[in-house]
């Protein structure tokens, strides 16, 4: 950890009070696990990054309750602001 506060790296850890920090992430984690992993039992790594990324795919393009029913590819490539471009 010395290293990573050495080059200013902000590390982030559960702690007291820090619950929200990470309580999306931490969601998404279960919902990966419960919904896909656990489901499958994949054989091998192989088969493991294959299915998981199948299911990223999946879980960006369906719509979330909690995004107003809309998908998180929408939301984020909807509210990214404007690049500018080169004259």
């Amino acid at each position: 950890m010395e290293i990573l506060q050495e080059r200013g790296i902000n590390i982030s850890m559960d702690g007291k009070g820090r619950w929200m920090d990470n309580v999306f992430i931490e969601r998404l984690w279960w919902s990966v696990e419960y919904q896909d992993v656990y489901l499958k039992a994949y054989g091998s790594i192989a088969e493991a990054r294959n299915g998981i990324r199948e299911y990223f795919e999946f879980y960006n393009r369906r719509r979330h309750q909690s995004l107003d029913r809309r998908t998180p590819d929408d939301v984020y490539w909807n509210t990214l602001p404007p690049r500018e471009v080169a004259a």
